[in-house]
């Protein structure tokens, strides 16, 4: 596991002729995992929580709760939370570090903003650089007060406003993060709050806020809920985080002839399984066996095997069910026979890293054909060689081009690997464990 506070940067050394076989479970759902501690810490009574993150970005959002007066214990990953109900929350001290998280910011700026107290929201120099005025805007419409500068980055103030007005919203782009910010925000709006998707983005706020008692109705692409519900505490298993298993998914497809590797446990919620879609239609070898509902959630084993890989035009009706998945996705393009094209992807410029950029330049060094557009690249697949790239401080870029490493010709050197501790503690000890060939320097 890399630890953060002894090293301000590392950087991963992966050496070619690995492979990913055998068993094996990744942590818990960072979405998942924070939508857990956010819901539990305003609801009515005391909610448990098993199988939670125990990433930086996560345990950012826990200690965020715990600065506004929330009775949070935590031991490993079973996490007990006291609520305080809607209007419990206390003023912090200081201001509250999301760390690396957009998630956590955009959330809280929607949560924050029908509080009775001002609160200021800081973050890294990453998350300092992202733009939030995508939430910043709905929030306003709905009378909320925040100070940001021009381009609506950290550090953020919201002033707390009792009474919200509800409003009717339509997303200009699929984003699940803005949706659950307009959410949360609406449960402390006046009358009802309506929001309209361009395309399906993931649930979980949706799924979750019904696990609490609350009522939200969805038809179609229309999602509506009535400010003001109180919400009653549950317990919540967190199951192991698709976006993880992905990296895996990839190194499994791409292993060596006759390789076979079981993702346990993983939570395959319809609105995030862009990825396994992508990666069949790409030829990948992957059943879905042992299907459940694990608190509201559809959970399976995944079987990935390995398989001859080929290019393909990816449908952008599934970009936004699996946004988070493309850097290793990109890395499955590179391995493929043919060519891959992805279009209607401009939200990976505005990640952790402009993720087109990051990547495409990144298989540029290894000897990849890869072309960025605005929406998207282009990827030849064929050899990868070996080289020095940077990871820009993303940890799905670092985990991505790890994976690169079993296909690759010669060693990859990854540079600024730190913040995969924030969604995949102990990684590359996984990876290991897997026939993986990544060290840490």
């Amino acid at each position: 596991m890399i630890d953060t506070e002894s090293n301000s940067k590392c950087s991963f050394i992966c050496t070619p002729g690995g492979l990913a076989s055998g068993s094996i479970r990744v942590p818990g759902d960072k979405s998942i995992s924070h939508r857990s501690i956010i819901l539990s810490s305003i609801a009515e009574g005391t909610s448990r929580i098993s199988g939670f993150l125990q990433g930086e970005d996560s345990l950012n959002t826990m200690r965020s709760f715990q600065a506004m007066g929330v009775d949070i214990t935590r031991t490993d990953d079973q996490i007990v939370v006291k609520g305080v109900g809607l209007h419990g929350l206390k003023q912090p001290v200081s201001s509250l570090d999301m760390g690396n998280s957009g998630t956590a910011m955009r959330l809280l700026l929607g949560l924050l903003a029908g509080q009775s107290f001002d609160t200021t929201l800081i973050g890294d120099e990453s998350l300092s650089d992202r733009p939030m005025n995508r939430v910043i805007n709905p929030l306003l419409a709905m009378q909320a007060k925040i100070d940001s500068d021009t381009n609506g980055t950290a550090p953020l103030t919201v002033h707390g406003k009792s009474t919200l007005t509800a409003i009717d919203y339509q997303l200009p782009m699929a984003s699940a993060q803005v949706k659950s910010c307009i959410l949360l925000a609406g449960l402390y709006a006046k009358g009802e709050t309506v929001v309209t998707e361009p395309a399906p983005t993931r649930d979980h706020t949706e799924r979750m806020l019904r696990g609490f008692g609350c009522q939200v109705e969805t038809k179609g692409a229309v999602i509506k809920l009535r400010g003001g519900q109180t919400l009653i505490a549950t317990d919540i298993e967190v199951p192991a985080d698709i976006s993880s298993a992905a990296f895996f998914m990839v190194a499994g497809s791409i292993s060596p002839v006759g390789t076979e590797l079981i993702l346990t446990h993983v939570g395959i919620n319809p609105t995030r399984t862009g990825v396994i879609d992508i990666l069949k239609l790409m030829g990948a070898d992957i059943t879905i066996t042992n299907q459940r509902d694990v608190g509201g959630e559809p959970v399976a084993d995944i079987l990935v095997r390995s398989a001859k890989l080929k290019g393909i035009d990816i449908p952008e009706a599934l970009v936004p069910l699996a946004i988070d998945e493309f850097p290793v996705l990109f890395i499955a393009a590179a391995c493929a026979e043919g060519q891959t094209i992805l279009t209607g992807a401009e939200e990976l410029r505005v990640k952790e890293s402009d993720r087109i950029k990051v990547m495409a330049d990144g298989l540029i060094t290894l000897g990849v054909n890869a072309v960025p557009t605005r929406d998207g690249i282009c990827i030849q697949g064929g050899s990868i060689g070996g080289g020095e790239v940077e990871s820009h401080g993303d940890h799905r870029i670092a985990m991505a081009f790890s994976v690169a490493s079993i296909c690759a010709a010669g060693t990859i050197t990854i540079n600024n690997c730190t913040n995969v501790n924030t969604s995949f503690p102990g990684f590359v000890d996984l990876a290991s464990s897997t026939g993986m060939k990544v060290r840490i320097i």
